[in-house]
């Protein structure tokens, strides 16, 4: 079989002349307008509308993206750094590339390129929104192969939703489907290439696994190139917005090229991170040479299993087996090769990891003789050295938010105390008394009647697993676990399932439990729902003698408990974006079910909460308070569980929703019911 070796510069000349040999594409039709129009018809019922103008968006979307990395890419090249430069003839070849990509991209795409999209909307299409959409626009209209790839797509930057995973099931059911029509329209090249090679390399198919990972490899680095590309453009900078940040033309342009360096160094993570997941895969890019390494062995290739092991080599320098596979090949074949093209790679990741060291005092590089120099260094000269960023689970990196004395804005301060916003609600204990920081019990946030209200709505819209990814018992297989959302409660209320003023109940109860935390804690910012929860615990009968576990573990919320070493990972799968907890408890009439602090050993009991109605704990997320809850023995325990951020990108999609929906109503107060002229938001995936 023909192999193919390449190298950094083949494949950067390989992608520039592909992207920059495309003719003219006119003018695109701003893909936020088409999207709003997609939902507009969306209410109209025209479905037929709905993917005209939804597939239109994702069309103008892709294009607009593409657009950006072509000219900056050809402008790049046409306005090389000097190493010699000084000041004036670095700003010179600023502006120069300024003009030469604003000329570009609007030629592309016309008067878009001056057309700024709402940071909702380019949410909704990181989280693949659109397809939503077109998954219930292609069911309407019995195009079901095009419904169950729209859905599917979905599902894969959204994994949680248990909505559509029941969806995708009804699909795979429906006579007209097959496993053909469930693909992914958004997988990423790179990242499909490697999974199939995958499938066939562990059934020893190594010829077509070869070419598959080689294929991968090409494809990771022309994305690469392209994620480097889409970080050359406006960066914005919270100190910025601070009175005290004081600030001078070099010191913004240093700030700028920073974020610009950041955002490129941490292309390597996007690129290995697949949709709907927080943390790369591990060891991404290193796997590919030692599947290849293997392959190549296996077909008797000693020489290019040889280069693919050096290669790997320079991830994991000493690796005891790698080491020793490459002494075999060496006296194999009689003599030694050199690595691959991640040589290259690694080199550049060295140069911007050194880079970032330097600013990580207050992000200020003095550009004076030295501006261009840096520049360089950042990847702006165009020549045979220059090569793609990267690292990603090989070597310990740090992202800058997260790095000591190189933080973007500063920490928030732990404090509490704050008023309690409602004059019922009583402070029964705070982290003093709960020996610990950042806790407090509050009661009276719920009436009696609210509480019995909330319940017997909890009685006939939760449903076993619903929250939990289908499973009655997530946490110990003696209780059954019922819930249900926000949004879930207005829908029932909606069709009169309910009465709409117990789900607005659940709306309104919640954001109290939320202003009542942002206010006690004295929080500088605005504390976002994260996720919000109407949960019930149900003891089973017959499985309650001789109990030793817990109706929930020991666990932290937003990081992974280890009692053996006391820490607590903040990383993947814990919900690391979570700041705040609280737990509002609608009754106390069961056995069991307290409420317990730990230690970081998850043993040791620091204080006990045992829930009644009105009853409401709140704590910040961390490994600071590691938490669970004792077995329900007897009858049912009920509580809103509330989980917050102050990160809005990590806003609760389902609360925005409910917003919409709880904005509409109110908008329309007087009538006396919902009728079909109301805009209820189909993200809601009903």
């Amino acid at each position: 079989m023909d192999v193919v070796h390449f190298s950094i510069g083949s494949i950067l000349s390989i992608a520039l002349q592909a992207l920059l040999l495309s003719s003219s594409y006119g003018s695109l039709e701003p893909y936020d307008l088409l999207y709003n129009n997609a939902v507009e018809a969306f209410y109209r019922n025209d479905y037929k509308d709905v993917v005209r103008h939804m597939e239109g968006a994702l069309r103008s979307y892709a294009e607009v993206r593409q657009t950006k990395v072509r000219c900056r890419l050809r402008c790049q090249n046409q306005h090389p750094f000097d190493s010699a430069s000084m000041d004036l003839q670095f700003f010179d070849v600023v502006l120069r590339r300024s003009y030469c990509q604003n000329e570009c991209i609007e030629e592309k795409v016309g008067t878009q390129s001056m057309h700024k999209i709402s940071e909702d909307v380019i949410q909704d299409f990181h989280r693949r929104i659109p397809y939503n959409y077109l998954q219930l626009a292609y069911q309407k209209l019995k195009q079901l192969d095009k419904a169950a790839a729209a859905a599917h797509t979905y599902f894969q930057a959204n994994p949680e939703s248990v909505e559509m995973d029941q969806n995708l099931e009804q699909y795979k059911a429906l006579e007209g489907t097959n496993l053909d029509h469930f693909v992914d329209r958004e997988a990423r090249p790179h990242q499909r290439s490697f999974s199939a090679g995958v499938k066939l390399y562990d059934n020893a198919n190594y010829e077509e696994a070869i070419s598959l990972f080689e294929e991968a490899l090409q494809e990771y680095y022309r994305a690469d190139v392209e994620c480097r590309a889409l970080c050359q453009g406006p960066q914005r900078f919270e100190e910025q917005d601070h009175i005290l940040y004081r600030y001078s033309l070099y010191q913004l342009v240093s700030d700028h090229f920073t974020q610009v360096l950041h955002c490129e160094h941490e292309c390597v993570r996007d690129l290995s991170t697949r949709p709907g997941r927080l943390s790369p895969m591990e060891n991404y890019l290193p796997l590919h040479y030692d599947y290849l390494q293997f392959a190549y062995y296996q077909l008797n290739m000693v020489e290019e299993a040889l280069a693919c092991a050096q290669s790997y080599l320079l991830f994991h320098e000493g690796d005891e087996f790698m080491t020793e596979n490459v002494e075999y090949y060496r006296e194999a074949i009689g003599h030694d090769l050199k690595p691959r093209e991640a040589e290259w790679y690694l080199r550049r990741h060295e140069q911007e990891l050194e880079l970032l060291m330097i600013g990580s005092d207050n992000m200020h590089v003095e550009l004076t003789e030295g501006v261009t120099s840096y520049w360089n260094s950042l990847g702006g000269r165009e020549d045979s050295n220059r090569i793609p960023s990267g690292t990603d689970g090989w070597m310990e990196y740090v992202p800058i938010s997260e790095k000591k004395n190189f933080t973007l804005a500063p920490p928030q301060e732990l404090r509490e105390g704050g008023p309690l916003v409602y004059d019922s609600v009583q402070l029964i204990q705070n982290s003093q008394a709960l020996n610990g920081t950042q806790r407090v019990l509050l009661d009276d946030v719920m009436s009696v009647e609210e509480c019995a209200e909330l319940k017997n709505l909890a009685h006939t819209i939760t449903m076993a697993g619903d929250g939990y990814r289908g499973k009655m018992s997530p946490h110990t297989p003696n209780e059954r676990f019922e819930g249900a959302t926000v949004l879930k409660a207005l829908q029932y209320g909606y069709e009169g399932r309910v009465p709409l003023k117990s789900a607005r109940l659940f709306y309104d109860v919640s954001e109290r439990a939320r202003r009542i935390i942002e206010s006690y804690f004295l929080l500088n910012s605005t504390l976002h729902f994260s996720y919000t929860h109407l949960v019930c615990r149900t003891a089973i009968t017959g499985q309650q003698d001789h109990r030793n576990d817990l109706s929930h573990p020991i666990h932290a919320d937003n990081c992974l408990l280890d009692p053996e070493a006391n820490e607590c990972w903040k990383e993947a799968p814990a919900y690391t974006y979570r700041d705040y907890s609280a737990l509002l408890y609608l009754n106390g009439d069961f056995e069991g079910g307290e409420f317990i602090f730990t230690e970081m050993d998850a043993k040791t009991v620091t204080a006990q909460v045992k829930p009644k109605c009105g009853r409401m704990v709140g704590f910040s997320s961390g490994g600071e308070n590691p938490h669970g809850v004792r077995a329900v023995t007897r009858g049912q325990r009920c509580a809103v569980a509330l989980w917050f951020t102050l990160d809005p990108l990590f806003r609760e999609l389902e609360r925005l929703q409910a917003d919409e929906v709880v904005q509409a109503l109110d908008n329309q107060s007087s009538q006396s019911k919902w009728d079909t002229s109301l805009n209820i938001n189909p993200k809601d995936e009903l």
